[in-house]
């Protein structure tokens, strides 16, 4: 038994279904898994973090074509970007297991949209499986794999944000019987390509003949756990259909709706597990048992949609209480709270205003917290230069555009930099900059964009910039990693930090190679040159990139490694407060007549030395 994370949880079943190329991209909350794989090392598995979910997709592909199991893992935002290969992949199908891990975000801790990706399912008309637990989760990767295969086609596997951070203990299981593969080549264009619209009509027909015969699989796997409950006095009782993480919580909340009057032996359940297709056959024996049905399923009333259809075919005239009724929002994550409320909402039960008033109370006593970057980290030193060039170009901060990514970038938007002003989607900084010099913008554009981000989808729109000569600055902030997501390694970090065989692409030679008009490297630990060079680009004509070089200070730190020591001379200090309220550093605070600095969180970047105008910081090398 070992304590293991949904992600892990993932990755350890794929391995144990005998994976050999296992690829991704970092996007919170699916970063865990190929996280805790690269870890992990096994032997004889090619094991990547990939330049952004569509490449990585089209690697596995190439892989499951061969006759290999692959796993493809991303965030729901990064399906968005998968889905131009995906559509013509499962219209193609798949010759070894093909499974596409994503993990979805409901109640958005982790920022983008709020996107259920069963919607996906439905438009890709590809198999969804939706485990509710970790050992769940650990359990349905050799089947999907097996699903995967037995139907000849890619398999969702869809986590949510709550499960995929869960921790519980789970029993290990010895790696299945899978014999080792050789590589296959199939030439056969028919299958493989989209030349003609007989082929493509064809393949359609071939993918909607595999969704069917996913279904029949998993009912007869009974994957999905359907429990009838006996009739109390011989009437038709309540029925709850949930999905996913919803479905972990119904033991609880069925023994808290018990203390409000409710008799559970009229409780009949159906845990969905096989998401899509719609479980007809266990919906169908809910329906002939019930007279009432609870869906409870996070975001989009996807199950909810499929069973009004279900229950209009099974001439079932009872209620279904759920999302479409007005019951529950679309919006944010499900917990115990939800079904106890759906119950109370089936049985017309009468909840006190104190049945929840512990949660109410807890939620009241969280404290807010302001997302900035790091103490130390290299981005402050932008924001802070890209605003002082603004007030040196004597325009207002509301008059000059900052169009910021994905990723610690956008952390510019917040207090006290109040600097960047959009986020869209990975590299959409650049293409929406250019945007808006096209709509007539007089003031100088920035766009704003880190590294990964520009290895993953910016350069297209930087290409773009080039060949339609658009007067722009964009700045790379460079910090060496894919930072927000965990600090994993990109095209871009250093050689010695590469994985073994894999070696760096340098920013500093692709940009110039683009052609763009004028090109500089700052270091954002020197306020002074980096706030002039930005200054100078915003006036010059072209295309201008500023390249701002400086690592990542979380695994600087974790080698021991800083740039300098601050000291504060306390009799210098007249408290003007300029160093917490232009940099906003966390190392720094207020003490008796003077400020003081951290020594655990200062990383020594000399930034609050450059805004402080009375000799009171102090930067010293170190020892």
């Amino acid at each position: 038994m070992r304590r293991i994370s949904g992600n892990e949880a993932v990755v350890l079943g794929a391995l144990r279904a005998g994976v050999k190329v296992a690829v991704g991209y970092p996007g919170t909350p699916s970063t865990g898994a190929l996280t805790s794989l690269l870890a992990m090392r096994p032997a004889g598995v090619h094991v990547e973090w990939s330049t952004n979910e569509k490449v990585a997709l089209e690697i596995a592909t190439g892989a499951a074509w061969a006759g290999q199991r692959a796993l493809c893992t991303m965030k729901m935002s990064g399906l968005n970007v998968a889905y131009d290969s995906l559509i013509s992949i499962a219209y193609s199908g798949a010759v070894g297991g093909l499974v596409v891990y994503v993990a979805d975000d409901p109640g958005v801790s982790a920022g983008m949209a709020e996107q259920d990706s069963r919607g996906f399912a439905a438009m890709s008309d590809m198999p969804m499986l939706e485990p509710a637990t970790v050992a769940d989760a650990y359990e349905i990767m050799p089947f999907a794999f097996d699903l995967s295969e037995e139907i000849g086609g890619p398999v969702f596997v869809r986590l949510v944000t709550a499960t995929a951070n869960s921790l519980a203990p789970v029993e290990l299981l010895p790696r299945l019987d899978v014999p080792e593969r050789e590589p296959v080549l199939i030439r056969d264009i028919t299958r493989f390509t989209k030349a003609g619209s007989a082929i493509c009509m064809t393949q359609h027909r071939e993918l909607i003949a595999r969704l069917a015969r996913a279904g029949q699989i998993i009912a007869g796997r009974k994957i999905n756990r359907l429990h009838l409950a006996g009739q109390a006095g011989g009437r038709p009782g309540l029925g709850i259909i949930a999905a996913g993480t919803v479905a972990s919580y119904l033991a609880e909340g069925l023994e808290i709706a018990a203390g409000y009057g409710l008799d559970p032996d009229v409780i009949s359940t159906l845990e969905v597990v096989g998401v899509h297709p719609f479980p007809q056959e266990e919906a169908a024996a809910l329906m002939r048992h019930c007279d009432t049905i609870l869906v409870l399923e996070e975001l989009e009333p996807h199950l909810e949609k499929s069973l009004y259809v279900a229950a209009r075919q099974n001439s079932f005239d009872g209620r279904i209480i759920g999302k479409l009724d007005g019951t529950f929002s679309r919006i944010g994550e499900y917990n115990v709270s939800h079904v106890v409320r759906g119950i109370a909402a089936a049985l017309g039960l009468d909840l006190p205003a104190t049945a929840f008033q512990g949660r109410r109370e807890a939620e009241a006593l969280a404290a807010q917290r302001p997302i900035t970057v790091c103490a130390g980290c290299p981005h402050r030193g932008v924001y802070m230069a890209i605003n002082q060039a603004i007030r040196k170009l004597r325009y207002k901060r509301d008059e000059v555009m900052v169009t910021g990514d994905i990723g610690c970038t956008i952390l510019g938007m917040n207090p006290p930099f109040d600097t960047v002003w959009t986020e869209i989607s990975m590299g959409a900084s650049i293409s929406l900059a250019q945007g808006y010099v096209h709509g007539g913008i007089k003031t100088p554009v920035i766009a704003t964009i880190g590294d990964s981000t520009f290895f993953h989808a910016g350069i297209p729109g930087l290409i773009n910039a080039v060949q339609h000569n658009v007067p722009l600055t964009l700045i790379i902030m460079d910090n060496g990693w894919t930072s927000m997501t965990g600090m994993q390694v990109n095209p871009g970090t250093a050689d010695a930090r590469q994985e073994a065989g894999d070696r760096r692409l340098d920013i500093a030679r692709i940009v110039p190679a683009l052609g763009v008009d004028h090109f500089f490297v700052v270091d954002p630990f020197d306020f002074a040159d980096t706030a002039a060079t930005i200054q100078r680009a915003l006036t010059l004509p072209g295309v201008k990139v500023v390249l701002a070089r400086q690592e990542c200070v979380m695994p600087a730190l974790r080698r021991d490694e800083r740039p300098g020591l601050v000291r504060v001379v306390a009799e210098n200090c007249n408290l003007c407060k300029l160093c917490i309220t232009v940099t906003g550093c966390p190392a720094i605070s207020l003490a008796e007549g003077t400020v003081e600095i951290d020594p655990l969180l200062c990383y020594g970047c000399g930034l609050c030395v450059g805004v402080c105008n009375r000799d009171a910081l102090i930067e010293e090398a170190v020892a």
